[in-house]
């Protein structure tokens, strides 16, 4: 059994268009910012949270002190409060 020449050209279609994806995506991560975020800060208010093994475990003391009334308050438009360490990361 041959190919034929339509099966052949699918198939080079098909790989262009799989590069060209390939491209765009490694394109779009090759141009993408770097990480602005701050990191959990290694002092003595935070030290603590770096030795909880559970990131949800250290995330829930976060709100005592980055509330409205805490020590440091939360600017506005600051995105859901109950995922600190999602973007505020821990050194490893």
């Amino acid at each position: 059994m041959t190919d034929t020449p339509k099966v052949k050209k699918n198939v080079l279609l098909y790989n262009l268009l799989f590069l060209i994806v390939c491209g765009g995506i490694f394109l779009f991560l090759w141009f993408a910012p770097n990480e602005t975020t701050p990191r959990l800060p290694h002092d003595d208010n935070h030290e603590k949270f770096h030795k909880i093994a559970s990131k949800k475990e250290a995330e829930k003391f976060c709100g005592a002190c980055h509330n409205d009334d805490g020590v440091a308050p939360l600017p506005d438009g600051h995105p859901p409060k109950y995922r600190c360490l999602f973007c505020h990361k821990r050194d490893q």
